[in-house]
């Protein structure tokens, strides 16, 4: 008896966060289809019942952050999409360049956790990470007072600040440079968003 629509399409999402979790952790060139399946506890011959390649679920699990574990970091810093104010870019700032978000590996957002993969990888990737960062600059940008002139650069620096600050920090596990780097683009980041 076939599997129903509703039971692949959950099956495929069940693929989908368990690679982004893994490619979170160990990176994609580190991580085997086998072992996202194991994990995800399914056989590796299921795998192919939803992708052609390995390439194919990375791409779709950078794009799966954006509406899945970002929409649930949006909704506790209290960001809402349909009602942005001036004060959600902060909000926005606060939460992404926070303690919290740098140690939560599994959580991560693919541009801190993978950007030197992305910069290796395919196209349909590369143009997932991309939608990622648009969204990042329009949260910002739209957020920013209409009073500001440079709204779109103060948001671009803002986001540049934000990944950056903790792809950095990232690096430097356990390190007071680390936390100082952290703390830093957090403060500039917040002065670019409120001049």
């Amino acid at each position: 008896m076939p599997y129903s629509a509703a039971h692949r399409e959950k099956t495929r999402a069940k693929i989908v966060e368990t690679a982004r979790i893994l490619f979170n952790r160990h990176g994609f060139q580190n991580v085997t289809i086998d072992q996202v399946m194991r994990e995800a506890g399914l056989t590796r011959g299921g795998f192919y019942n939803h992708f052609k390649t390995k390439e194919a679920l990375f791409s779709e699990a950078v794009s799966s952050f954006l509406m899945g574990r970002g929409a649930e970091w949006r909704e506790d810093a209290g960001i809402d999409l349909s009602n942005l104010k001036p004060e959600m870019a902060g909000q926005m700032i606060d939460a992404y360049l926070s303690p919290q978000h740098l140690g939560d590996i599994d959580g991560q957002c693919p541009m801190i956790a993978l950007p030197s993969d992305v910069a290796r990888a395919d196209p349909e990737t590369q143009a997932a990470f991309q939608k990622l960062l648009t969204a990042m600059v329009w949260l910002l940008e739209t957020a920013i007072s209409p009073e500001n002139a440079n709204r779109r650069n103060d948001a671009l620096s803002a986001a540049a600040l934000c990944v950056g600050g903790m792809v950095l920090a990232r690096t430097l596990p356990s390190s007071e440079l680390a936390e100082e780097v952290r703390a830093a683009a957090h403060r500039t980041a917040l002065k670019a968003v409120n001049p």
